[in-house]
């Protein structure tokens, strides 16, 4: 496949998860912001949030203060911010227009409609009460733009990139929210303390996990349960684990002559997390165990750019 093509279709998937990763995460503080909690709790989570996602500097170089509003119409809608929902879908969408001879024409159909929709939608916004139906579209959407792609396209090359695309972006996102909340991971933490339940609601609705939690703990929410299914288990379908793997077998379906040590490294990154365990996690401290993670997950973008897609600046 054509490096130029490759690009265009691991980055059309890898916005359409970030604008999906972003609507879950407005989603849940939106939700959040409608309860009667302090203010000062209110702007924290805005806040560890905002950090964990590197787009503080961004939002403190428009913006002076820090409420749910201001900094939810910043993720979603400012057309200034480059890493909003409105400028991910526009981004995805114009990486499968310069593609659209590798897409299905219902792929094709589904992004084009979906930027269309969203452009008409924000025009439109007036008050504050859109932003839960918005995020909720754009949830919506991207679920459907996945099913059509799994659903219509051809278990080839353009297929694969997309995964890889699709479950690198959202690794990612799942590191980064975790470490939002990493000082209730820090080593020699309690393993059976209950958090701030208003913070960890938040992480766990971000990542659809909230009723999937109950379902597998049956209790109280603690922060070392929360981070062992979000890190390591196979079944949790935004874990860290499913994602490396996820990745890793992609990989392996389009690998070329350079490519051997990018695979390599994706292998290890899956085989730490499939053989490792929760305890050896803690002895060392989760904080330390994720920044590394996005370490190794940036190399690993890196190096999957250097071996397959477009050079930088070409």
């Amino acid at each position: 496949m054509l490096s130029r093509t490759a690009d265009h279709l691991y980055w059309m998937s890898r916005y359409i998860e970030r604008a999906e990763c972003l609507a879950r995460l407005v989603d849940a503080h939106y939700r959040m912001s409608l309860l009667p909690h302090s203010t000062e709790a209110l702007e924290s989570s805005l806040r560890s949030t905002m950090v964990a996602l590197r787009v503080d500097r961004a939002y403190r170089e428009k913006r002076e203060k820090i409420t749910p509003r201001l900094v939810l119409d910043f993720l979603t809608v400012d057309r200034e911010f480059s890493g909003s929902i409105l400028n991910c879908l526009r981004a995805a969408r114009e990486n499968a227009r310069a593609v659209r001879g590798s897409l299905t024409s219902e792929l094709w159909e589904t992004l084009n409609a979906t930027w269309l929709d969203a452009r008409a939608m924000t025009a439109r916004r007036s008050s504050a009460t859109d932003t839960g139906q918005f995020v909720e579209w754009v949830k919506e959407r991207s679920h459907l733009t996945r099913g059509v792609t799994i659903g219509t396209m051809m278990r080839d090359e353009s297929f694969h990139f997309t995964r890889i695309g699709t479950f690198l972006e959202r690794g990612d996102n799942t590191a980064r929210l975790l470490t939002a909340h990493q000082e209730d991971l820090m080593p020699g933490a309690d393993a059976e303390a209950v958090p701030d339940p208003f913070e960890w609601s938040v992480l766990l609705r971000s990542l659809s996990a909230f009723e999937v939690y109950r379902k597998l703990y049956r209790s109280v929410i603690t922060p070392f349960n929360v981070a062992e299914m979000l890190i390591l288990r196979d079944d949790m379908p935004r874990s860290l684990l499913r994602c490396t793997k996820e990745v890793y077998s992609n990989l392996q379906s389009v690998a070329n002559h350079q490519s051997t040590e990018t695979e390599r490294r994706a292998g290890e990154i899956h085989a730490r997390l499939h053989f490792g365990r929760m305890e050896d996690l803690t002895s060392r401290g989760v904080p330390a165990f994720l920044e590394e993670f996005l370490n190794r997950l940036a190399d690993l973008g890196d190096r999957i750019a250097t071996d397959f897609l477009v050079p930088v600046g070409a």
